[in-house]
């Protein structure tokens, strides 16, 4: 059963310029070997992220660097969750999170599909 679905789109170039401006970013945003990327990868990682936090349906417990976007030899885009992020996907009872990446024309997007083996609390059957 789907539990949360969440999209975001980033305009790449002003996303550089943020982190030009603010280069710390990239310590709070992203995991190590996340920030060895270039921007426009970087600027997708960062819109998956956000997505999947739209699909929590909210940030509580959830903290950007426990949240990695990496690539299965196919090259299909996967989060990577640990700690605390990791536990409240758990106790949400999360049991699948999908994720599309793409970027273009000056732009990155995420899509990401959380899903559940159980109906949640108040749900209809």
């Amino acid at each position: 059963m789907i539990v949360g679905i969440g999209v975001d789109l980033v305009d790449i170039a002003r996303f550089e310029r943020t982190i030009e401006r603010t280069p710390r970013l990239i310590e709070r945003l992203f995991s190590g070997s996340e920030r060895t990327l270039k921007p426009h990868s970087l600027a997708a990682r960062y819109a998956a992220k956000e997505a999947l936090i739209k699909a929590l349906g909210g940030s509580d417990g959830v903290h950007w660097t426990e949240i990695e976007v990496a690539s299965e030899a196919s090259g299909r885009p996967r989060f990577m969750l640990t700690g605390s992020t990791a536990a409240v996907i758990a106790r949400r009872g999360i049991t699948a999170v999908h994720l599309s990446l793409s970027h273009d024309a000056g732009l990155a997007t995420a899509y990401v599909i959380a899903e559940s083996v159980t109906a949640a609390a108040g749900d209809e059957p």
